[in-house]
C-alpha cells in the first residue's frame, strides 16, 4: 500500500508541474508593444534654442521671438537660414507658417552644414513656402507653395492667401517623402527610384552632385528676404 501511495504522489506531483512550465514559456514567449514615438518640440515659442544660423554658432538677431512664433526680420542684421542643433533622417515634421505679401521662403531638410556649402539648398531638399498669388517665383508649379521645389508640383493648390496661416506635414522615411499642406497631401515620391531620378533630370539640381546626397542632415527655415513666421514646430523621429 505504501509503494503504490508512494507512486500516485509522485506522478500527480509531476502532473500538477508541467501546467506551470508551460504557463512560465508563455509568458515568457509574449511579445512586447513598442511604444510609439512621441513628437518633440523643436521651438518653445519663448527663445531659439536648439537653432543657429547657418555656420554660425547661434541664431543671428535676424530670426526673432515674436507672440510665440520664430519670425524673419529682413532688414535686421546677421540674415541667414536657422538650422536645428541636431540632424534627423527618418521623421515626421510639423509646424504652421505664415508668409507676407509677395513672399518667398522655405522648408529645407536634409542640409550638411559645411563651410564647403555657402548655402543650405547646396545639399538640402526644400519644401517650398510661397505667397502663391503675389510672388515673383509663382511662374512655374514646381515653385508654387508646398511643392518639391523644382522637381514636382503640388497636386493641388491648397495654400492660404498670404497673412493667413498654413499647416504643414513633411514625412521622410528611408528616403520616401510625403508633404501635406493644410491637411491634403500634395507630394509623394520615393529618393533613389527611376520617378526621382527623372525628377532630378529635369530640374536645375541635375549637376549638383551634393544635392540630396546626405540621408541624415539638419533641417532650416530659409531667409529668402521676405518677412516670414513659424509657430508649433515639432518633430516625430520615425
Amino acid at each position: 500500500m505504501k509503494t503504490y501511495f508512494l507512486l500516485g504522489v509522485l506522478l500527480s506531483a509531476c502532473s500538477s508541474g508541467a501546467p506551470a512550465q508551460e504557463s512560465t514559456a508563455a509568458t515568457a514567449a509574449a511579445p512586447t508593444t513598442a511604444t510609439p514615438a512621441k513628437a518633440q518640440p523643436l521651438f518653445d515659442g519663448k527663445t531659439t534654442q536648439g537653432w543657429h544660423t547657418y555656420l554660425q554658432p547661434t541664431a543671428e538677431p535676424a530670426w526673432k521671438v515674436v507672440n510665440g512664433t520664430l519670425q524673419l526680420d529682413p532688414k535686421a542684421p546677421g540674415q541667414g537660414d536657422l538650422v536645428t542643433n541636431k540632424e534627423y533622417e527618418n521623421f515626421e515634421l510639423n509646424l504652421d507658417w505664415n508668409i507676407t505679401d509677395g513672399g518667398n521662403s522655405g522648408i529645407i531638410f536634409g542640409v550638411h552644414e559645411d563651410p564647403e556649402f555657402k548655402a543650405t539648398y547646396d545639399t538640402g531638399i526644400e519644401m517650398q513656402v510661397l505667397d502663391n498669388k503675389n510672388a515673383e517665383d509663382n511662374k512655374k508649379p514646381t515653385h508654387l507653395a508646398g511643392s518639391l521645389y523644382d522637381m514636382k508640383a503640388p497636386s493641388e493648390d491648397v495654400a492660404k492667401p498670404a497673412g493667413q496661416w498654413n499647416t504643414v506635414k513633411l514625412r521622410k522615411l528611408d528616403g520616401h517623402l510625403t508633404f501635406w499642406l493644410n491637411g491634403t497631401q500634395i507630394v509623394d515620391t520615393q529618393m533613389g527610384s527611376d520617378a526621382w531620378t527623372a525628377l532630378l533630370n529635369n530640374s536645375k539640381f541635375k549637376t549638383w552632385k551634393n544635392f540630396a546626397a546626405y540621408p541624415k542632415g539638419h533641417i532650416a527655415l530659409q531667409d529668402h528676404g521676405h518677412e516670414v513666421a513659424f509657430r508649433n514646430i515639432t518633430i516625430t523621429e520615425l
